[in-house]
């Protein structure tokens, strides 16, 4: 690791409440001693942050460090997305997103969280092409997304910039972790939030208008983008290629919109993942799954794939419990795992039917029939 260097005098300040008065007090826990943070080499950077590598204490983190900004009414802004995001990284935890450690608002505005010592998975696969990533790892992959987007979207909050820079790899580089939400945002019935967020070649094309919206303009939109955002990142892992070749951001972005255009679909591709492909990335938002009928689509097909290592049938009973464990909802999808599980385990006629592989089989297209009927 590079030398370190304290940047930030000593304070304790809690955090307090944004200029609009609504009030927000972080856990004693999670607030930073700024006395006791050392930061390193810059190891990211964004339109309003720059990320480090550091030190708290003895434990390696990463410190985002947000830019001042220019006019009081956008410091204003950037003061309140910064409780925001500090708001929701303390409210979460799963083991597919990063983890929160802690933040501080004086003398600078900053957070700080678990360092990932792999690349993101953009570089990953940039490091890699043309090669492809194996089918299962790519899946593995998907299925680490998708319940780290199940656990936001459970606790009411869209992420809005789903894409491979903001995936980052454990050092082992077999698990995947979700970062940075600096545009994620609560979702509410009565919400409307400002359009064309995020990164247009990801963008779900409900965020996004040839017209020009006047200054401060909302539109409606729900947790559905995320899900076109995540097809977009499945596509990337399965053919490892960037999405909407020889377009420009926009063009990708108006293609999608306006024309209907998606991503190329090759036949090597699996059938049963061009069902998700093309069931997450539909035009019309409420056709598209939740991140539970995902979880659970892509549990067994990773079933369908040769590992000796796993118990496929209880991988699935798991596959509810590992996406939220701390929720108390309890829903349609839960009866619906249990009625696929006892389908799956007692087969059917076909020559397949009884081996692991065979039950998984039965057990995608169980869940598949669920989200096509509306069951799940």
């Amino acid at each position: 690791m590079h030398q370190t260097t304290r940047i930030l005098p000593s304070s304790h300040e809690s955090l307090g409440a944004v200029d609009n008065g609504d009030a927000f007090v972080l856990d004693a826990g999670f607030i930073i001693d700024p006395k006791h943070l050392f930061v390193g080499p810059k190891i990211g950077e964004g339109a309003h942050a720059k990320v480090y590598e550091g030190k708290y204490g003895l434990q390696r983190v990463a410190v985002k460090i947000l830019q001042p900004a220019g006019t009081p009414e956008d410091r204003a802004k950037l003061k309140a997305g910064f409780i925001r995001e500090v708001a929701m990284l303390s409210r979460v935890k799963h083991r597919n997103l990063v983890k929160f450690i802690g933040a501080c608002k004086e003398p600078l505005m900053v957070i700080v969280t678990e360092l990932m010592e792999g690349k993101s998975l953009k570089k990953y696969m940039l490091g890699m092409r043309p090669k492809l990533l194996d089918m299962r790892s790519s899946v593995c992959f998907a299925l680490d997304i998708a319940k780290a987007m199940d656990c936001l979207h459970v606790n009411g909050i869209i992420h809005r910039d789903l894409k491979p820079d903001n995936l980052l790899l454990t050092a082992d580089q077999k698990t995947v972790k979700l970062v940075d939400f600096g545009l994620a945002r609560e979702e509410t019935l009565t919400e409307m939030m400002t359009a064309e967020t995020g990164t247009y070649r990801w963008m779900a094309p409900e965020l996004y208008s040839t017209v020009t919206l006047r200054h401060g303009e909302k539109k409606h939109y729900n947790h559905k983008v995320d899900v076109y955002s995540f097809a977009i990142v499945l596509w990337e892992l399965l053919t490892n290629r960037m999405p909407f070749e020889g377009m420009s951001n926009l063009q990708a972005a108006y293609a999608a919109a306006f024309k209907n255009v998606r991503p190329s679909v090759s036949e090597n591709i699996h059938k049963d993942l061009v069902f998700i492909l093309q069931s997450c990335w539909a035009e019309d938002p409420d056709v598209r799954p939740s991140f539970a009928q995902v979880v659970r689509m892509l549990t067994a097909f990773l079933c369908t794939l040769p590992d000796p290592e796993k118990n496929c049938i209880d991988l699935e009973k798991r596959s509810v419990e590992t996406t939220a464990p701390e929720s108390a909802v309890a829903t349609r999808a839960d009866v619906a795992v249990n009625t696929c599980t006892k389908t799956s385990e007692k087969g059917n006629s076909s020559t397949d039917a009884d081996t692991p592989v065979g039950n998984s089989k039965s057990m995608f297209q169980c869940f598949a029939n669920c989200f096509l009927s509306r069951y799940c």
